[in-house]
This record gives structure tokens, sequence and C-alpha cells, in this order.
């Protein structure tokens, strides 16, 4: 065989390998509705309660330090202004959907207004954050672990039992601080409205 038809075929088989490294979505179930943070949400046939203070719209977020998984300093969203937060609570990047959870939300958020912050938070270790992130190209989200304690977790009203875990669910905080948006995701199984988020965070970014 020659060097020629060797080239032919290897430029065949670009369009494969580069297929094959990027990121398919997969097929998982977005789920609509919400229910309330301190109380429970389902994995399979399990009732989980989520433990901890319940957080409500029309609330700020209580003053707890998350770590940057990039820089490995302490941010306390509480005192953050200026930017309208989008917070994507996922129980761990190393897994199925919230893999989909994040990716959407780097991706796709890629239309909100820039003064919108995506943030994802888990209680992943800012080392297998960082690595996910890394691995995964995702660039336009800002990851934050709870990893230590729960705290942030607990305070919200988000904590899985037994788990320990946070729940599935995002956020959105407006440029004063304030809590505007919320959806825990009944079935941890299943993906939050990314879209209806998108919107509200979009929306507050119009308020003055």
């Amino acid at each position: 065989m020659t060097i020629k038809h060797l080239s032919v075929i290897g430029l065949s088989l670009l369009p494969l390998f580069l297929f094959a490294c990027a990121y398919v979505r997969p097929n998982i179930p977005v789920n609509q509705g919400s229910v309330e943070p301190g109380t429970t949400v389902a994995r399979g046939d399990l009732r989980l309660k989520l433990l901890g203070t319940p957080l409500s719209v029309g609330q700020h977020l209580p003053s707890v330090k998350l770590v940057d998984a990039m820089t490995m300093n302490e941010i306390d969203l509480s005192q953050e202004r200026g930017s309208v937060l989008l917070l994507s609570l996922v129980p761990s990047v190393d897994t199925r959907v919230c893999e989909a959870q994040t990716h959407y939300l780097d991706e796709e958020g890629n239309a909100l207004p820039k003064e919108v912050r995506r943030i994802t938070i888990s209680r992943d270790t800012p080392f297998a954050q960082k690595r996910f992130a890394t691995e995964a190209k995702l660039t336009h989200v800002q990851f934050l672990s709870d990893y230590k304690q729960g705290d942030f977790g607990r305070s919200i009203g988000l904590l899985v039992d037994g788990m320990m875990l946070l729940a599935r669910s995002v956020i959105v905080v407006d440029k004063t601080g304030t809590v505007r948006y919320i959806q825990v995701v009944p079935d941890l199984g299943q993906l939050p409205d990314m879209e209806k988020a998108f919107r509200e965070a979009s929306a507050w970014v119009k308020e003055k």
C-alpha cells in the first residue's frame, strides 16, 4: 500500500476520531417539576430527606465559604454583587446526569448575557472538579466545591441525607444577592429545566 493510499485512509478516518473525542449528550429526561428545599427527593424507589435550613425565593444566600477548584481560594457567594448568578448544583461531576447538566450549562449557556455568571457546585473535591473541567474542556463555568462539611448544602436545605451530596437543582440570584428562582429536581436521576433557568437569569439581567 502506497503512502498516498495511507494518507487517503487517514483523512477518511479523521472525522470518526474527532466524533469519538467529542461529548455526545445522552438522552436523559428533563424534569420541569420542583420540590421545596428541606423536603425530599427520589433516587429510584427511595425517598431521601433534604437536610438543613430551607432556602426560599426572596431571601439572600447564607454566608458560607466554598472553594474555587481552579485557584483553591475561598468564595462566599452571599457577598457577590453586580452579576446575576446561575448556580447549578449537582451530586457529583463524575456521574452521567451531572456531566450532562454541566456540559449543558457550559455549552448552551454561551448564549446567555455576559452579566450571567455560570457556577457549578458539588461536594466533589476541588481536584476532582478541576480534572473534570480540564478533561471536558469546560472553560465558561466556575467550579466551586462544598467538599469539607457540606455546609453550603446544609445552609440552604439541599444536602441529601445518607448520601451527603447536594440535591440536583438550579438557583438564580440577582445582582443584589437576592434569590429569584429555585428548581430542586424531584428525581436525582433526571435533569433540571436548564432552559427555564436560562430565561430567568436573562430576565434578571435587565432589572436595575
